[in-house]
């Protein structure tokens, strides 16, 4: 009998979630099939894949109707479906929840990324989302901007799971893990209890790849004497990058500070690769799930990907192989003219802005099915 890839993830110790969401996935059965047949164990959404979602399809209509006469707007209509799809979500993923014992079964809803720079809006909405949800396995989605970060702290400490996105950056990460632990401290100095909460420090990986590619592709052509430097570097920058955030993160957890909250209970704040289709076709489309397998790791992964690691994966634990290697190429690119915090700080930027246009985008779409039920209506 042939072994699924998909499985085969779990028993090398890595989560594989969906970063996907759509009503008619939970409604057929299938979300239910990929949990039993290939070992999911949670999923993931954010504003784009609920545009297409409520763009491409008919399932929402019944239900923006209903809210559109009631005299709500586009925001509220949204969250209202967006909220529905996840509770679904959730209860699908509940039992698995149940049986790790809170490790696995989570479900993530971004707050509004127009939140990014604003802390107190940030902690205001993540509060609201958690209890409107009102399910265990949810992780509210909230970005690791300069301003993101006091608002981690704070809702750990108040007991709220977060999924931290769009992390890039190594001296980021840092950030993140001490937003993380500092929360756990402030709850546990309040007598509260750490076990059920939960956190991912979700790293955003192919991004990393798509923008330092084209200038050692520029190098590599010129036939210079960082040519051949180039031509390692090129493709290898965002694993290597991942690679040495897991070396950061065993550190960090295995710290006495840390001890002193796994001993009340604390969960470790698991490493969640992001953006992991592969934007380059000459890539391999499952490289970013290939080269990051490891213990006590997520990957989350389109369903376009899922479906071809099932295809072709050879799964392997990775993770910690070539670190060396991996750690030479991070310092050697300032050889090359690039930057590395430069980098991922312009990628936070552009990711911020990448999250915006799909969510106005996504209020535009539901603005315009709320008009055309009501004048169909009148």
């Amino acid at each position: 009998m042939n072994v699924n890839p998909l499985k085969e993830l779990g028993t090398l110790g890595q989560s594989l979630w969906l970063d996907y969401i759509r009503r008619d996935l939970i409604a057929s059965g299938k979300l239910r099939r990929l949990i039993e047949e290939d070992g999911l164990r949670g999923m993931t959404s954010n504003p784009s894949i609920f545009e297409k979602a409520i763009a491409d399809s008919h399932d929402y209509d019944e239900d923006i109707r209903a809210i559109a006469f009631s005299g709500k707007g586009a925001e509220t209509i949204y969250e209202t479906l967006s909220q529905r799809d996840v509770q679904s979500a959730a209860d699908e993923f509940r039992p698995l929840y149940d049986r790790t014992d809170g490790k696995d079964g989570y479900v993530s809803l971004e707050v509004n990324p127009h939140l990014a720079h604003d802390t107190k809006g940030t902690i205001e909405e993540a509060r609201r989302l958690w209890a409107a949800l009102d399910r265990p396995n949810v992780l509210i989605k909230v970005p690791a901007t300069a301003n993101g970060l006091p608002a981690i702290q704070q809702l750990i400490g108040e007991g709220i799971s977060v999924n931290v996105t769009l992390l890039f950056g190594l001296p980021r990460y840092a950030q993140v893990a001490e937003a993380y632990i500092a929360g756990l401290e402030a709850r546990a100095a309040q007598g509260q209890p750490l076990k059920h909460l939960a956190s991912v420090a979700s790293f955003f990986v192919s991004r990393i790849d798509a923008l330092v590619d084209p200038p050692l592709e520029k190098l590599i052509v010129q036939g210079c004497k960082e040519s051949d430097l180039a031509r390692k570097a090129h493709g290898q920058i965002a694993v290597a990058s991942a690679k040495m955030a897991y070396q950061h993160y065993k550190e960090i957890f295995a710290c006495d500070r840390f001890r002193k909250l796994a001993a009340k209970g604390a969960r470790v704040q698991r490493l969640l690769w992001a953006s992991t289709g592969t934007k380059n076709p000459n890539y391999s489309d499952v490289k970013y799930i290939e080269a990051l397998i490891g213990p006590d790791t997520v990957n989350t992964v389109p369903l376009e990907t899922m479906e071809a690691y099932r295809d072709h994966g050879e799964p392997k634990a990775r993770l910690e192989h070539d670190v060396k290697e991996a750690q030479w190429l991070l310092e050697q690119l300032p050889e090359l003219g690039i930057g590395i915090d430069n980098v991922t700080r312009q990628l936070e930027d552009e990711g911020v802005e990448k999250f915006i246009k799909p969510f106005d985008k996504l209020m535009e779409t539901v603005a315009q099915r709320s008009a055309r039920h009501l004048t169909r209506q009148a």
